[in-house]
């Protein structure tokens, strides 16, 4: 769209006098002949103009006389006359600052030309990427900048433009000291800027809460790494816990709408997309799985170091990526994530994920199985929360039994996805117990192979450790009042095993 309002503007436009008669701006430094009215053409005196500015300033044009600024003797090559005048008239500002391509680009070594991007309002389609193109054409015969990128308009909720008489504006600089300026950063992020957008207290302290969810996000995923060392615990993906291997996968996807999304200069969907997983992958989902095997399991145990090598892989992909948009968090979570042989001592420094550091090769088959096990995770917590309001099971996931069953199964007595992942049902459903029926339940109008679901108390007891109701609480005699999978944590940790009461009591006074 930007290139064809440009394309008709250059298609359309006048003729384009350079000069404009006013008494400030950058003026036409050109002497002309006090008789013929030829301008000089003399590239010493040019010289010694663009040094004369250089010391002091555009202004030195009209501080000094003619003959002060000209070498003696200095003529006319066309009629031979000695007497000049200074052109008075100054450059059209557009024209001066079509020419800042070649201030800017051609005269820092470290810079190149074309410039990747120019950025500036709608309204510049017929001002500055007007006159660059113009200028840079009829010098390099090609345009300034590889590409253009326009903003709208920042109006209040209403739709309406800031006005002091309004009283509706939002100072940007009030906000960053209330609220900091990275909230400013993620609310630009937040908006398409294509577009005009809406700015106001109550749309800022929205996206305040979302940072703050993102930066508490971050602190858990920093807490659970204090003890890991990507040298020597890092687990490889093949060997982690699928809930594990799922999360990663969606961390590269996410990884690819971000850049994707900065590549298009969609800010607002890299904005939706992070928000997305932080709130529904991470949040409500595996951070909210993960704590049982994060607190209760042996410091070194396999689930617990992939657990870690997860949160590890993740706190390095969200930190790369939020960089462009949240720069001082970022910088700040970068120097306390686990160190790293090499590291770049700036987040700014370092490229953005590889894909491949996320994820090994092609995840399709655990996006497939994964779409089965969290529409089975749905319909659970909705059967828990209706036994829950009908007083059939505890308040507590933990103390629950699930079981899972067929309805109208033919072909099958089960679903091969459910069985695969069977070990692993109660950590992502947060129940005691899961068990699959082998019968079959016949019911009408039912879809051949659905599943059913039925909740109850959960079998066994409480482990004190854990809070799970299992039937092995006991069975270790070192730890009578813990299950064994917690009784295996305390030995690991050389945690002193229980010792009874001595049976001789102390004579009564």
């Amino acid at each position: 769209m930007g290139e064809q309002r440009i394309s008709n503007m250059i298609a359309t436009r006048p003729d384009w006098c350079i000069s404009r008669q006013r008494i400030w701006g950058v003026p036409i430094a050109v002497f002309l002949c006090d008789k013929c009215g030829e301008p000089l053409n003399d590239k010493a005196v040019n010289k010694g103009i663009v040094d004369l500015f250089k010391k002091e300033g555009a202004d030195a044009w009209y501080v000094h006389e003619a003959a002060a600024l000209l070498p003696k003797r200095t003529a006319c090559a066309s009629c031979g006359h000695k007497e000049f005048r200074k052109e008075m008239d100054i450059l059209d500002v557009w024209f001066e600052s079509g020419a800042s391509w070649h201030a800017v680009l051609d005269l820092e070594p470290e810079l190149h030309s074309p410039a990747d991007l120019y950025t500036e309002g709608g309204d510049q389609h017929r001002g500055w990427f007007h006159s660059s193109l113009l200028t840079s054409v009829a010098v390099r015969n090609h345009a300034p900048y590889k590409m253009v990128a326009t903003s709208g308009w920042t109006l209040d909720e209403q739709g309406r433009a800031f006005s002091k008489s309004l009283g509706n504006g939002v100072d940007p600089v009030d906000i960053a000291k209330r609220l900091g300026a990275e909230i400013i950063r993620l609310w630009v992020a937040s908006v398409d800027f294509r577009e005009d957008v809406a700015a106001s207290e109550n749309l800022m302290q929205r996206v305040s809460d979302n940072y703050r969810k993102l930066r508490n996000t971050l602190r858990f995923l920093l807490s659970n790494l204090y003890d890991f060392d990507p040298a020597t615990n890092d687990v490889h993906f093949a060997q982690m816990e699928p809930l594990d291997q799922f999360i990663l996968a969606r961390t590269a996807e996410l990884d690819a709408s971000i850049r994707r999304a900065y590549e298009d200069f969609e800010f607002h969907r890299a904005y939706q997309a992070l928000n997305e997983y932080v709130n529904t992958d991470l949040s409500a989902l595996y951070l909210d799985v993960l704590k049982d095997r994060l607190y209760t399991f042996a410091p070194n145990h396999p689930g617990r170091r992939s657990a870690q090598t997860a949160l590890w892989r993740i706190a390095e992909a969200l930190t790369r990526l939020i960089a462009p948009i949240l720069s001082f968090t970022a910088d700040e979570v970068w120097q306390l994530l686990p160190k790293v042989a090499n590291r770049e001592p700036s987040v700014h420094l370092a490229l953005f994920p590889d894909i491949a550091d996320i994820v090994p090769g092609s995840v399709k088959q655990i996006e497939e199985d994964w779409d089965q096990l969290l529409t089975l995770r749905e319909e659970v917590l909705k059967v828990l929360e209706e036994a829950r309001t009908a007083k059939e099971v505890s308040n507590r996931p933990s103390e629950v039994q699930v079981t899972i069953g067929w309805l109208n199964s033919i072909a099958c007595h089960s679903n091969p996805i459910f069985e695969r992942y069977h070990s692993i049902l109660p950590e992502l459903l947060g129940v005691a117990q899961v068990q699959i029926a082998d019968a079959i339940v016949t019911e009408g109008n039912v879809e051949k192979g659905a599943f059913y679901v039925h909740a109850k108390p959960a079998a066994g007891s409480k482990c004190e450790r854990c809070w799970r109701f299992t039937e092995d609480v006991g069975n270790d005699a070192r730890y009578p009042t813990v299950c064994l999978r917690c009784a295996a944590a305390l030995e690991a940790i050389n945690f002193p095993p229980y010792t009874a009461p001595s049976s001789t009591t102390e004579p009564q006074a």
